[in-house]
């Protein structure tokens, strides 16, 4: 009876020192990476997409992820096994979300299986700030902070199959959001590469968009980029 009264205690330490590490985890990030996503580009590739069961998004940006990042270029992931995604928390969010936040990942689904994959693996590392509403809520608030869309549309920029520079599509965005972004491309069926994600920076109050500390390594673009239609 002994041995095993000091094997749950053993287990109790164990368990708590895992639970200390989570927490110091999750407070230990410098800023937020904000994606935005065109769908467009996802579904012109060799890949394809396939389009959520409530049907085709409308034609704008959607949200990928709001991810905690470190100044060096790394990043926390998955931080808190004991508090997986619940739907819900996020069940007033949940048609915003369907419209902003959609997934085109194949076999086509409700976007459950998105939506618990970015709060695992990301918005559990800003539980100290965030929990699981605020984290869905704070990403829709920066969306509707900045129309990248009219944004782009205002520099003639818009997604007609064209080409465009990567510096205006830069500029265009450093003038609506103040900030410079980060832009990722991907190649379509002919190799072309087109206009992907836009990556831009958040305080970890997850209030104020910022200078980046740090750009991620990701694809980069040519200096001409297609703006695909959708």
């Amino acid at each position: 009876m002994e041995s095993k009264r000091q094997f749950s205690i053993i287990l109790i330490k164990l368990f708590f020192i895992q639970y200390l590490s989570v927490l110091c985890a999750a407070r230990n990030f410098d800023f937020f990476y904000f994606v935005l996503q065109w769908p467009g580009s996802y579904c012109d590739t060799a890949k394809s997409c396939c389009y959520p069961t409530t049907g085709k998004p409308a034609a704008d940006f959607g949200i990928h992820g709001l991810w905690p990042n470190y100044n060096d270029g790394s990043y926390p992931s998955n931080c808190d096994p004991t508090a997986p995604f619940d739907q819900s928390q996020i069940s007033d969010l949940r048609s915003s979300m369907q419209k902003n936040w959609p997934t085109l990942a194949c076999p086509s689904g409700n976007g459950i299986t998105f939506w618990s994959h970015e709060w695992e693996k990301h918005g559990t590392c800003s539980e100290s700030v965030l929990n699981q509403h605020q984290y869905f809520q704070t990403a829709l608030n920066l969306k509707n902070q900045i129309n990248l869309l009219q944004a782009l549309r205002t520099a003639g920029i818009v997604p007609d199959g064209s080409s465009y520079s990567l510096e205006s599509i830069k500029d265009a965005i450093k003038e609506a959001s103040g900030f410079s972004p980060w832009i990722e491309c991907n190649v379509d069926e002919s190799g072309n590469s087109q206009l992907y994600q836009i990556y831009l920076c958040v305080d970890t109050s997850a209030s104020n968009f910022i200078n980046c500390p740090v750009f991620p390594n990701g694809k980069k673009c040519g200096s001409q980029i297609e703006f695909p239609p959708f």
